[in-house]
């Protein structure tokens, strides 16, 4: 993990403010980005981090924006095999990202 993303975890605890860490646990075939690439979410919605972009990032950000809400982990998995409208999903791999709220 990034030392940015882990110094903004530990001062995010220190004043007892939620953020939600959503972590790439496996990748199989070409994705943008692998296994331990992180994204840190605030309660405002911005973050910091990348897991990849695109419409794959978008899907994660909102099953994070639900664990600030619920305070429920989950895992996501994002197909980047199938052709959407546009060309966001080109590289051909899945990830499953491991998206958990760490402070609160």
């Amino acid at each position: 993990m990034d030392r940015a993303l882990f110094q903004e975890i530990r001062e995010a605890a220190a004043r007892g403010e939620a953020r939600v860490l959503a972590t790439i646990a496996t990748a199989r075939g070409s994705t943008p980005r692998k296994p331990g690439a992180s994204m840190l979410l605030r309660p405002d919605g911005t973050f910091s981090g990348t897991i990849g972009g695109g419409c794959g990032e978008a899907e994660v950000w909102q099953e994070a924006m639900e664990t600030m809400a619920d305070g429920k982990p989950r895992t996501v998995v994002v197909d980047l095999t199938e052709p959407t409208d546009g060309d966001d999903k080109i590289c051909g791999g899945v990830m499953e990202i491991f998206v958990e709220r760490v402070t609160s």
